[in-house]
């Protein structure tokens, strides 16, 4: 059994877009909770994750700092990818980055929360490019 943190696991997890795995650190009353705030439990987080890999095939998040305390960690960094619109498989995305942190809680060797703040807009902008909309 693998006895390494399982914040960091969770990490290398999320950007090697290994879903199962990812799925295998959830407690069974895992939430998510995005940056509009809105949470997403399992089962359905775990389709909600595999969807964001189809969508963002080669999304990566690096953490330069991070602090624990307890079973709370916060970690700093940022997250990007590039957007790949529905039917453009093949086709280059439109890349992105923005600044982000989050909040991870653990119970036992499990991740029972993991939270997202950051700026949404640099992806939304790339998804408007996509389906032909200018603001």
């Amino acid at each position: 059994m693998n006895k390494r943190n399982p914040t960091s696991l969770f990490v290398e997890r999320i950007n090697a877009h290994d879903n199962d795995g990812l799925v295998e650190l959830m407690t069974r009353d895992f939430t998510f909770i995005d940056s509009l705030g809105v949470r997403f439990v399992r089962p359905a987080i775990e389709n909600g994750w595999r969807q964001y890999f189809e969508m963002v095939p080669d999304y990566w998040i690096k953490v330069d700092r991070s602090i624990t305390e307890g079973n709370t960690t916060i970690l700093i960094g940022s997250a990007g990818g590039n957007y790949v619109s529905r039917g453009a498989r093949g086709r280059p995305g439109k890349s992105w980055e923005t600044p982000a942190v989050w909040v991870a809680r653990i119970r036992g060797t499990k991740m029972t929360e993991w939270r997202i703040y950051s700026d949404n807009e640099p992806i939304r902008a790339r998804m408007r490019e996509a389906n032909g909309k200018t603001d």
